[in-house]
């Protein structure tokens, strides 16, 4: 993520969140990616979910 305004200057004055996504997350990946800040989606049956709970605080880049 600390490489993504210097690629994209167009928005280096807006917020910008991280998000993984899978259809199969190993547990130990989601608990990382949930720790950054970084919002995990992974398959559910036929949907995606996301699986971040509700005391879930998004970095900012």
């Amino acid at each position: 993520m600390d490489k993504f305004k210097p690629l994209f200057p167009e928005y280096f004055d807006k917020k910008a969140y991280g998000a993984i996504a899978a259809m199969v997350m190993p547990e130990e990946v989601a608990r990382y990616a949930y720790r950054k800040g970084f919002f995990v989606l992974a398959q559910q049956g036929e949907t995606v979910a996301i699986l971040n709970d509700e005391k879930f605080k998004p970095s900012a880049w």
